[in-house]
């Protein structure tokens, strides 16, 4: 039971930072680089009350390392300026693809040879992100689209670094704090336009503290109770209840090249996952 509360909790967090991030944006209540830097800085002051109060982990002091520090702030800073554009189903689904992808393109030049059953997927699922943004009315936008490409090969990268840290909690901290010094240097040309509204702020701020740092905090709770297949597949939930969240909360479009890409994404990553287990 504590497995399932875990995941639920973890799998809403993330799919809820989309829907802040677009909350914030869409309603002009913050800007992009303003969100980010919040989202950043709230997340290191979570996480250090966290670990110091986790025990064995309170030692943060020293873990962590400047690149992956840069892939966790690449990802964020890509996400929030992706979602100027992008619609908060959309997104998730381009990130959490990318992320995949990544990751199983980094298995091949590591020296996996995949399964043809992989080959399927992983030609399925570059399709289906191919469909979502060909030039049309229903296409989002290239550039936001690139963008949250980029952030998910960012998170993809932090992911695959962080996956022999013996401890996590500390290691993420630790990172957490590297990045808010690359924020805030990012954020320089971006002060004199910095605006956020205190429902921005707390949005922000809650996407830092809670969907990531704490979200982040119960997901490594969760995988010790999760195959490394089981947490790659229920990853997979997060596009569809972000899209399902956006649609209710924030009345977005639930469209037909939406689902379509859905389908070749998700299908050709659960695929891949499949023919790796056999």
């Amino acid at each position: 039971m504590r497995a399932v509360l875990y995941t639920s909790f973890a799998l809403v967090a993330f799919a809820f930072n989309s829907i802040l991030c677009r909350m914030a944006l869409r309603g002009g209540e913050a800007d992009a680089a303003g969100f980010t830097l919040v989202r950043l800085l709230a997340g290191a002051v979570t996480l250090i009350v966290i670990s110091y109060f986790a025990g064995r982990d309170k030692a943060f002091t020293g873990r962590g390392n400047w690149l992956s520090a840069f892939f966790l702030f690449a990802y964020a800073i890509c996400f929030s300026f992706a979602y100027l554009g992008l619609t908060a189903g959309t997104g998730a689904l381009i990130l959490f693809g990318s992320v995949q992808l990544t990751m199983i393109v980094c298995a091949i030049v590591h020296g996996e040879r995949p399964h043809v059953l992989e080959w399927i997927g992983l030609v399925a699922a570059v399709a289906g992100l191919i469909y979502l943004v060909l030039p049309g009315l229903a296409a989002p936008p290239l550039g936001g689209s690139a963008l949250m490409a980029g952030a998910g090969a960012a998170w993809g990268l932090y992911t695959l670094r962080g996956r022999g840290s013996t401890a996590p909690l500390a290691d993420t901290t630790g990172n957490f704090l590297r990045a808010v010094p690359m924020i805030v240097i990012a954020a320089i040309p971006f002060f004199s336009k910095i605006d956020l509204s205190t429902n921005g702020l707390i949005l922000a701020a809650t996407s830092g503290a809670v969907t990531s740092g704490i979200g982040y905090t119960i997901w490594y709770a969760a995988l010790k109770h999760l195959t490394a297949t089981r947490a790659a597949i229920l990853q997979l939930a997060v596009p569809l209840l972000t899209a399902g969240f956006g649609i209710v909360l924030l009345s977005e479009p639930a469209t037909t090249r939406l689902a379509i890409a859905a389908g070749l994404i998700l299908g050709g990553i659960l695929a891949v996952i499949v023919a790796r287990r056999r």
